[in-house]
């Protein structure tokens, strides 16, 4: 018996997706099966030779050996849960391929939904995102084929395509009457994982959108740009995961680990000994104990289900957002002799608290409902009256001006921080939100040391 092989193909989490192959908390292991003497059920083995033989002989059409055994196996593998499934060779290697970044078709993450394909999340920068598909979508029809009765591959292999070439999705929306119509023209789909930016003077956003092999690389990266373009030091950090529907383990325990400085990361559990696995922390944090804010809804799935709650459990960040998917569940990639391989839940993961999130999700730690961005007031109104616009009103003995400078003072156009904060609040309420959250940290903390420096000194 061959043991557990770490060095083919990472630790991955997630899901088998439409139009792409998205990793899920896989481990890739090359067993042989064990003895199976005495074990087989005999009786069930009867009856499933009767159903062969009777669909060999008085089945409308002729069917294949080969096609009726594999259509057995993905049956069988597809009635256990939402996550386990027969790769044909061609599955398994564009699911190796995966990890790398890289993806042929439309760029959005699903999974089976009553019979139907749900859309968890589109990529960032794809066709699918830029077609307007939402996370949630039920995909019904794939050009003219209903999708109710297919299998997850069977769809997937649909959505993939040559690049170029075009797909008729249709789909129903919660907030539409009636189903609606998407074109969306394929294309090879590179997933940039990580991106960043400032957001105010000493206050940084990165953006997780997939967890690849390099992410973990790649976000300290990001997180020592933003030092640089900030004098060195960053107050905060605002850390994205919405619509993450998850990706490499690996990477999920390294970005985890980038603002840990110990203690447990994620652990898992399973029946068999090379399914029970436990990460720690090493001793660093590339923020040096920096607030951080994590955004995550209900297209945050798997890995960053384990960041959340990773950061959550140690008291690290601040989750802010909705719920998250749910899945907590590792699988396992078995390859097979005919190059083909199964894809098997064999463990549940627990994050560090040992909460298991399957089917509850990280819930937040501040919640966000949705709402509808209306125009600011103008504070400049000069219909508004306050204390100073009162008759005979007293100065404020600090500041004696002249009421008519005061007046002038208020014609003052908005200055462009003050643009800069509008326009954010129309274009990502929640990364508004929690910047203004970072910064209430910050004082609180500043305030905190204050006070600490004071009694020491007396």
């Amino acid at each position: 018996m061959l043991s557990l092989n770490r060095h083919l193909l990472p630790l991955l989490l997630g899901t088998l997706l439409g139009g792409l192959i998205t990793l899920g908390g896989s481990v890739l292991a090359n067993r042989t099966p064990t003895d199976l003497t005495g074990v087989l059920p005999l009786e069930e083995l009867r009856t499933f030779t009767e159903v062969f033989h009777r669909i060999k002989t008085d089945y409308v059409e002729e069917v294949e050996d080969k096609t009726l055994l594999e259509n057995a196996i993905k049956g069988m593998l597809a009635g256990l849960d939402p996550h386990s499934s027969y790769l044909t060779p061609e599955d398994y290697q564009e699911l190796t391929i995966g990890t790398r970044g890289e993806f042929g078709g439309l760029g959005i993450e699903v999974g089976m939904d009553d019979g139907f394909v749900k859309v968890i999340s589109p990529i960032d920068d794809t066709p699918a995102q830029r077609a307007g598909i939402k996370a949630g979508d039920i995909i019904i029809r794939l050009d003219d084929t209903p999708v109710k009765g297919m299998t997850l591959s069977d769809a997937v292999k649909i959505m993939r395509g040559k690049p170029g070439s075009r797909i008729k999705l249709t789909i129903v929306r919660e907030t539409e009457d009636k189903p609606i119509t998407i074109d969306i023209v394929r294309d090879i789909i590179q997933v940039k994982s990580v991106k960043s930016h400032s957001l105010e003077s000493g206050y940084g956003y990165v953006r997780i959108s997939h967890f690849q092999e390099h992410t973990g690389e790649d976000l300290e990266k990001a997180v020592q740009k933003l030092k640089q373009d900030n004098q060195g030091k960053l107050k905060g950090l605002v850390l994205d995961l919405r619509n993450n529907p998850g990706g490499v383990l690996n990477a999920a325990v390294a970005v985890s680990d980038a603002f840990l400085s110990e203690g447990m990361v994620v652990y898992t559990e399973g029946r068999v000994a090379d399914a029970s696995l436990k990460f720690t922390a090493r001793p660093k944090d590339v923020l040096n104990g920096a607030p951080i804010v994590i955004l995550v809804n209900g297209g945050s799935a798997s890995a960053s289900e384990i960041v959340a709650g990773a950061l959550q459990d140690h008291k690290r960040a601040v989750i802010m957002g909705n719920k998250t998917f749910g899945k907590g569940s590792v699988q396992t990639i078995l390859p097979m002799n005919n190059n083909a391989a199964l894809k098997l839940t064999t463990a549940h993961y627990y994050t560090p608290s040992g909460r298991s999130i399957q089917a509850e999700g990280i819930q937040p730690d501040i919640t966000l409902n949705k709402l509808e961005f209306a125009a600011l007031e103008d504070d400049n109104d000069e219909s508004l009256i306050d204390e100073s616009k009162l008759h005979n009103s007293l100065q404020n003995p600090n500041n004696q001006v002249d009421k008519t400078e005061k007046k002038a003072e208020t014609k003052l156009k908005p200055t462009t921080s003050q643009d800069e904060k509008e326009s954010l609040v129309k274009e990502d309420y929640a990364v508004y939100e929690a910047l203004n959250l970072l910064k209430g940290l910050n004082i609180i903390e500043m305030n905190s040391t204050k006070t600490r420096l004071k009694l020491s000194s007396e």
